[in-house]
């Protein structure tokens, strides 16, 4: 005779993690004010994203290798200062992901490597040449690649606007 089971335990919801692409526009801040508010009002977590892009090709490779790790402890350098900021805003630690490539190509593999990621923020750019080329991109092409929902907040938002709406 099967021994009786006591009530089921039920599992906690997976954390909604928000990614951030960290780049060097001025809309990145508030992205990460965004996508900080969200996971905290949510008991989510934030995610950084840096990717290294591609340098030119100069044919020596002791100073390609020289320059590709400089652009790599600069992104290093650039991750910490932003996950000091989730960490102040949150309360938790980021998840940290640092890749070399094309912007649009390693982030959404990185989309599809991780299935606890959960939805992608961008902010869009004010200026007028458009809102970006990532979001260009995402809302373009990209989007049938896409497997979160993506979260564009415009890049003119004030920080009360940004708790208003989070």
């Amino acid at each position: 005779m099967p021994e009786p089971q006591g009530p089921a335990v039920p599992h906690a919801p997976p954390r909604r993690i928000f990614l951030v692409v960290v780049d060097e526009t001025a809309e990145l801040d508030i992205s990460l004010r965004y996508a900080c508010y969200r996971a905290r009002n949510s008991g989510g977590r934030v995610a950084l994203l840096y990717v290294v892009e591609p340098g030119e090709v100069l044919g020596f490779m002791a100073v390609e290798d020289i320059m590709r790790e400089e652009r790599r402890v600069e992104a290093e350098q650039i991750l910490q200062r932003h996950a000091r900021i989730v960490n102040q805003l949150t309360g938790t630690l980021p998840c940290i992901y640092l890749r070399e490539g094309v912007r649009s190509d390693e982030l959404l593999k990185l989309i599809e490597e991780e299935p606890s990621i959960s939805i992608l923020v961008l902010a869009a750019g004010t200026g007028p040449e458009g809102p970006g080329p990532l979001i260009t991109y995402l809302t373009g092409k990209g989007a049938a690649r896409l497997r979160i929902p993506l979260t564009i907040v415009p890049g003119k938002l004030t920080e009360e606007q940004i708790l208003a709406v989070t």
